[in-house]
């Protein structure tokens, strides 16, 4: 008994001697990325921030550190990212703590800033001298996500989540009338508040997740002007000139929603593979919408004028909404694989006012056969078809009141190879043709042929070349829509990187794009059919060069161009150069210069030219 005694009390010593000191308990390693951005923008500052956006001022460039604890009392580890803080367009964080079999929690967080005040954009009146966009933004998006699983890695892994994402901010929108549309300023604000929770379960052969969840969704706008504003319309329509002198203009929409999704995935036998989707979500939205303005207007119908216009609405609605989709993978020979797939999605709204309102369905099945011929050759072939039946709600160039109905039928044809000479080369090709006689929207793929090919060959050990290629043509030849689109692009891009890259760097990319798109359309102020041509021939290319020079100097030197050529050709030219040197252990001195140069030929307003240096020092432990 006394051995007994003195085995556990050295045992319990030896424990305690291998407990950390709480000094040692935490292990940080990571690194930042601080420093200041200059910058000096000369041309059209709205058009740099419509491309760039890029501001000066401290910068918190980038952060990722760990924190490590090994007591592993209340966490594991906390991971920590960061990117582009200081007030720049686009701004992330995220957050990763973990408890190995308790719990992992993480957040992601995400903010981006969208700018576009583009003149010659969305601007009927820009031949008459007017350089005021009538779609312009300066909106801010926000996204925040958090999420919870409890006992991770085990066989059940219960889980909450909950997600808003909002966004917020001003510009210019149009206030449409008959037989004239008038700029006006605009705010917007909307959110959505998403909340979920299910269980994850992991089962060997068989995974699946439950998940209950609901959303609760704000959209306000609001449209105003004070100022006398003569609109789009060129010419007086009956003798008068049309116009709008004042406007107040509100809409907002309030919705929310519960659903129940499915998931799964099995593998019933080692020759097959099973995976299905379900959802089913009963959203509920109301919508109240006030307007008040005053100026000369039009009344087609009657033909008569008015000088004010007062309206309110209010509408309710419904829309169940039901989706899933199944699939499997069966191998009955060794070298044969045979994939088939089904899909559906429907919703269907009741309101206050039924007549019109969407009921809309979509359905594809598709089956795949993959074989492969050798080691190095797999052929595959197969089949898709797309079908569905919509009612909405006539537009009003139609000019008629009630529903429209609408088919959706399309057979595809599917085919493709992909090659693999030795380990060197290899080369994968994908092509589907189909054939459509009903679809939904007027620029849906219709009558169409796609082709892609991709290609990757390993010249030496330090040295890469792929390349791409892309095909798209799509015709609807009905007489009232008569529309033709093409696309392609070849590109192609090096990698070279002797010795892993520790002296020596060099990576080139290159692309050559053609688009060609021909529709015809009914101009909404006259109602007449009018032709839309549009083409664009692009050249792209960018290259970076790295050099490690002295140890602890390193040195690139590179840029990027796009230079295009058709309906709206565009220069745009951003050289850069960049310096990093190693002060002491862990710290490092950066440097950064970039040029940017931007050019339309048509458009020569919407040119600038903006130099941007940054500077700082790059902390690693």
């Amino acid at each position: 008994m006394r051995r007994l005694l003195l085995i556990l009390a050295a045992a319990a010593a030896a424990q305690e001697a291998e407990k950390p000191a709480p000094g040692e308990r935490l292990d940080l390693s990571g690194s930042a990325d601080l420093g200041y951005r200059w910058r000096d923008v000369r041309g059209n500052s709205q058009a740099y921030r419509s491309v760039v956006d890029l501001g000066e001022g401290p910068k918190l460039f980038g952060l990722d550190f760990s924190l490590a604890d090994k007591s592993r009392k209340l966490f594991d580890r906390i991971n920590v990212r960061a990117l582009g803080w200081g007030g720049d367009p686009y701004t992330t964080a995220q957050v990763d703590l973990s408890r190995q079999g308790s719990y992992r929690l993480t957040w992601d967080y995400r903010n981006l800033a969208y700018f576009n005040f583009l003149p010659s954009f969305a601007n009927p009146r820009l031949e008459r001298g007017s350089f005021l966009s009538q779609r312009a933004f300066d909106t801010h998006r926000k996204l925040n996500d958090l999420r919870l699983d409890l006992f991770p890695g085990r066989r059940v892994i219960p889980y909450l989540a909950y997600t808003r994402d909002s966004g917020s901010g001003s510009g210019i929108t149009t206030f449409v009338t008959e037989g004239n549309e008038y700029p006006v300023a605009n705010r917007l604000a909307d959110k959505t508040d998403h909340y979920r929770g299910g269980v994850r379960l992991e089962l060997g052969r068989f995974h699946a997740t439950v998940e209950e969840g609901g959303t609760a969704f704000k959209d306000d706008q609001r449209a105003f002007t004070s100022q006398r504003n003569l609109g789009n319309r060129a010419t007086p329509i009956f003798g008068q000139t049309l116009e709008l002198t004042r406007l107040e203009q509100a809409w907002g929409i309030r919705g929310d929603s519960s659903y129940t999704q499915l998931l799964f995935t099995a593998s019933p036998a080692s020759w097959a593979d099973l995976s299905g989707h379900f959802l089913y979500s009963n959203p509920s939205t109301t919508s109240n919408y006030f307007q008040n303005s005053a100026g000369r207007f039009v009344d087609l119908n009657s033909l008569l004028f008015v000088a004010e216009q007062q309206e309110r609405l209010l509408s309710g609605a419904r829309q169940p909404h039901t989706s899933g989709d199944v699939a499997a993978e069966i191998r009955p020979l060794g070298r044969v694989r045979i994939l088939e797939s089904w899909m559906t999605d429907r919703l269907h709204q009741t309101g206050e006012v039924s007549l019109g309102l969407p009921d809309v369905e979509y359905n594809q099945q598709q089956l795949e056969v993959l074989c492969d011929l050798s080691s190095r050759l797999t052929l595959r072939g197969g089949h898709r078809y797309v079908w569905g039946q919509a009612r909405v709600l006539a537009p009003v160039l139609r000019l008629r009141l009630g529903a429209e109905e609408g088919e959706l039928r399309r057979n595809v044809l599917l085919a493709g190879a992909t090659f693999r000479a030795a380990r060197k080369l290899s080369v994968s090709v994908d092509a589907e043709g189909a054939s459509g006689d009903r679809v939904y929207f007027r620029t849906s793929l219709n009558d169409y042929q796609r082709v892609r090919a991709r290609a990757r060959y390993q010249a030496s050990g330090s040295l890469t070349f792929s390349g791409a290629f892309t095909f798209l043509n799509n015709e609807n030849p009905a007489r009232t829509i008569q529309h033709e689109f093409r696309s392609q692009e070849i590109a192609g891009s090096a990698l070279w990187t002797p010795g892993s890259g520790k002296r020596i760097s060099v990576m080139a990319e290159y692309s050559r794009s053609a688009l060609r798109s021909d529709l015809t359309y009914i101009e909404p102020e006259t109602f007449d059919r009018q032709r839309s041509l549009y083409r664009d021939n692009a050249h792209t290319g960018s290259a970076i060069a790295d050099l490690a020079l002295a140890g602890k100097v390193k040195l690139g030197l590179g840029g990027a161009f796009f230079v295009s050529s058709g309906s709206r050709p565009v220069r745009y030219y951003q050289p850069l150069g960049r310096l990093a040197v190693a002060v002491r252990a862990g710290l490092q001195w950066t440097s950064e210069w970039r040029w940017y140069g931007f050019a339309e030929r048509y458009y020569v307003y919407e040119g600038f030219r903006a130099h941007q240096f940054a500077t700082g020092f790059r902390i690693v432990r």
